[in-house]
């Protein structure tokens, strides 16, 4: 459990300012949510998940805020937020 701890803890170093959607993902979310968005630890949010059916508000509010024992990510800015929702939404199918 305390490794797990400090592994969220060094998870929001933050990805570079230009990475891509997919990029960010891989570096923020894959440890948890699996590369293919399958879940894991974190839930699926890959096509047909209740993440596909939120609207990307609620994802925003998500990523920024954490939810459950989901840590939050306040190091991305508005465009990289904007990336990681549009490749989440990509690889949904939306």
């Amino acid at each position: 459990m305390v490794a797990m701890a400090l592994l969220l803890c060094g998870c929001d170093l933050g990805p570079d300012e230009g990475a891509t959607g997919e990029e960010i993902y891989l570096q923020l979310c894959a440890g948890c949510h699996d590369e293919d968005l399958g879940g894991g630890v974190g839930p699926d949010l890959g096509p047909g998940s209740n993440a596909a059916r939120e609207d990307d508000e609620y994802l925003e509010f998500t990523i920024t805020n954490g939810r459950g024992s989901m840590p939050s990510f306040t190091s991305l800015d508005e465009f990289q937020l904007e990336r990681l929702i549009a490749y989440v939404r990509e690889v949904q199918g939306e």
